[in-house]
């Protein structure tokens, strides 16, 4: 089905508006890429989008302020004073940030204007006047160079962008609203601007045993983590189904890992263990059952605002590291009533810090509360925890929350 934002974007499209020269002039190249990702619901915080916003209003004003300034300037001081180095500047600084033509205006505008004012004081056709005339149609000139440059870097970003979408869709594809009637909320953030994905992961699968969910993050960023989620989430696909236990589920996928592990021992030096947390709610029962490899225990929060950590006496050892010692995982049932939601979440979100050092505490902020659903619960969290880091966040987030309507 597509998303309310898909909608809204193709009845943009049926019904285009026609352009006029103000809106043509002060069209910028293309919008900056933002750090929000498809499906995330991401932004920035109120006052830094609108300082944001503010700025960018400023970058893309600036040029034309330039050009006014300039002529002020010739209008208002003595003969001996000179705009010229005014007008050159205003193509260049429209050049990263505006389409072609309204560069090649800017800079008919600059250049008229250093015609006038050399025709005003006589000096048009003197060496002076003549090296400041090629100066600025020279400048202009570099300054179309320069948008043609950020055009096709920008073209060659929109299409790595494109394929960075494509690929997380693949490795993560976006639950579906509702499963075996629960509902179901998915969030990925990335901590590094363009980014799309990186090592932590999700999967929410309906089976014979009940809704098996996982939430990890595996060791280490670039595409060693990129394959080393696409083999778990692949591992979880087929464990989810034939397993008959959740602690099997997640013997399954360590023996993933650490086969995937050994095959790119060597030159690569792919030595990867990942943290996971599994839950399981079975059909027709109001409990939650959880395993823990490792990993941040969910939380389990309740109709009335009551929250629950859910945390058993013994932790196992993360996926892939089998081999430095033998504690199996202990599944632990929680109770799951109606209206009650299951938390999971990545080690970005408890290990999110402010600028005194502070973790934020998720179990502190979100007791007593009451969600209108799992997408609003993931909401809040995300923008808590962007407030609480100044946007500065280092780590990526991935959460996973799941309602018993």
């Amino acid at each position: 089905m597509p998303s309310r934002g898909a909608t809204r974007h193709r009845a943009s499209v049926a019904q285009p508006l026609r352009p006029t020269l103000v809106t043509t002039l002060f069209a910028p190249v293309r919008p900056l890429p933002g750090r929000a990702l498809p499906g995330t619901g991401g932004g920035l915080a109120p006052d830094a989008g609108r300082w944001a916003r503010l700025m960018r209003q400023l970058v893309r004003l600036s040029p034309w302020l330039i050009v006014l300034g300039g002529l002020l300037f010739d209008a208002l001081l003595p003969v001996k004073y000179s705009a010229v180095p005014i007008f050159v500047a205003a193509p260049l600084i429209a050049a990263p940030f505006y389409r072609p033509h309204a560069v090649i205006v800017i800079g008919a505008i600059a250049l008229t204007g250093t015609l006038v004012r050399n025709a005003e004081r006589m000096t048009i056709d003197n060496a002076n006047g003549i090296t400041q005339l090629v100066t600025c149609f020279v400048v202009s000139l570099l300054a179309l160079l320069i948008n043609r440059v950020v055009q096709r870097g920008y073209t060659m970003l929109t299409s790595a962008r494109q394929v960075a979408t494509a690929v997380q869709r693949a490795v993560l594809p976006e639950p579906p609203e509702r499963l075996a009637g629960l509902e179901v909320a998915a969030r990925y953030e990335a901590a590094q601007a363009e980014a799309f994905i990186g090592g932590d992961l999700y999967a929410v699968q309906d089976t014979p045993h009940g809704v098996r969910v996982v939430v990890g993050d595996v060791r280490g960023k670039g595409l060693g983590a990129v394959a080393a989620v696409a083999v778990l989430i692949g591992a979880f696909r087929e464990a989810a189904e034939q397993e008959s236990s959740l602690e099997a589920v997640a013997q399954r996928l360590d023996r993933a890992l650490a086969r995937e592990t050994a095959i790119r021992q060597g030159p690569e030096g792919f030595e990867e263990f990942a943290t996971a947390v599994f839950a399981e709610i079975p059909h027709g029962r109001d409990v939650v059952r959880v395993v823990n490899r490792g990993h941040p225990w969910p939380l389990a929060l309740y109709a009335d605002g009551a929250l629950r950590e859910v945390a058993a006496c013994d932790a196992a050892l993360p996926l892939g590291m089998s081999d430095l010692g033998a504690w199996p995982p202990q599944a632990r049932d929680v109770p799951f009533p109606r209206g009650a939601t299951l938390l999971m979440y990545t080690d970005g979100v408890t290990e999110a810090r402010n600028a005194h050092g502070t973790f934020y505490d998720p179990v502190a902020s979100l007791r007593g509360r009451v969600f209108g659903g799992p997408d609003d619960l993931l909401s809040v969290v995300t923008g808590e925890v962007r407030r609480h880091t100044g946007d500065g966040g280092t780590d990526d987030l991935a959460l996973l929350a799941v309602r018993r309507p």
